[in-house]
């Protein structure tokens, strides 16, 4: 008890949101991988995985951080719900160096699998790592790939919104991160073609960044040769303040106030 009453109440948040990260990571990469290189599943393995991953990544680190996990929830609860402008740069490093460990370990445990089905690591599997214009293979130009991941995060962090919101139809707090793992199974069967659905700065760069570093040359381009990372970053940055802006303005601001019960005694029969 004695060593943890020490470390400062922001070094316990940030291992939170790295441990969190790391666990959507490793469940995320991981099924594309095992798909991608060894035929093993399918689109709908891949957002159930990816869903999970978010599951259990909130359990991980809701109590300590919140369990962001992603700088677009971070920055629109930053800009919403008054979270410390402060850490924002903080827990986006934490998530990003999260994503970039498991993305290591990943590309680590499926080596062989992958320099046997892609030798010379091409896009052919770099997408089980960070996210390609129309997967890498349907006619979506950069631009329509930015639209897509404005959308794609505006519904996300909307509907997570939606779920923390304990003024609105709340989930109990034990089924928050199952109910926003659904969020995301859900986005990835809907809006999954158009851009890979990482809605997620953390996600993309940090295994992009260690795919480049594990011999992926073109790791920052997409498959025309544009520049292509700094969309997963952006779109969904702008995105995710969008969907916490509507869902303020469409629903928040009409709930209403709680207040307590008439002639219940504040306390009577809590905890019983």
């Amino acid at each position: 008890m004695a060593a943890h009453a020490k470390t400062p109440r922001v070094v316990a948040e940030l291992a939170a949101e790295f441990a969190g990260t790391l666990i959507l990571i490793l469940f995320g990469a991981g099924v594309v991988a095992q798909v991608v290189a060894a035929d093993l599943g399918n689109h709908d393995s891949i957002s159930w995985s990816w869903g999970l991953g978010v599951t259990f990544g909130v359990y991980t680190a809701a109590r300590i951080s919140g369990a962001h996990l992603n700088p677009a929830v971070t920055l629109a609860f930053a800009v919403f719900k008054g979270f410390a402008w402060r850490k924002v740069v903080p827990y986006v490093l934490a998530q990003t160096l999260g994503a970039f460990v498991a993305a290591l370990l990943v590309r680590w445990n499926y080596d062989e699998v992958l320099t046997k089905v892609d030798p010379g690591l091409t896009f052919k599997t770099q997408f089980v790592f960070s996210t390609l214009p129309g997967n890498g293979s349907l006619p979506v130009p950069l631009w329509g790939a930015f639209r897509d991941q404005v959308i794609g995060t505006a519904i996300l962090v909307f509907l997570i919104f939606a779920v923390v919101d304990e003024l609105n139809t709340a989930p109990g707090v034990n089924m928050s991160p199952f109910v926003i793992g659904l969020i995301v199974v859900a986005i990835g069967m809907a809006w999954g073609a158009n851009a890979g659905y990482a809605i997620n700065p953390a996600r993309d760069f940090g295994p992009r960044l260690a795919s480049f570093l594990t011999g992926y040359a073109t790791a920052w381009r997409d498959q025309y040769g544009q520049l292509y990372f700094w969309v997963p970053i952006v779109a969904p940055l702008i995105g995710g303040v969008v969907g916490a802006w509507l869902y303020q303005a469409l629903v928040a601001r009409f709930l209403p106030v709680a207040e307590p019960e008439i002639g219940r005694v504040p306390g009577e029969n809590e905890g019983s």
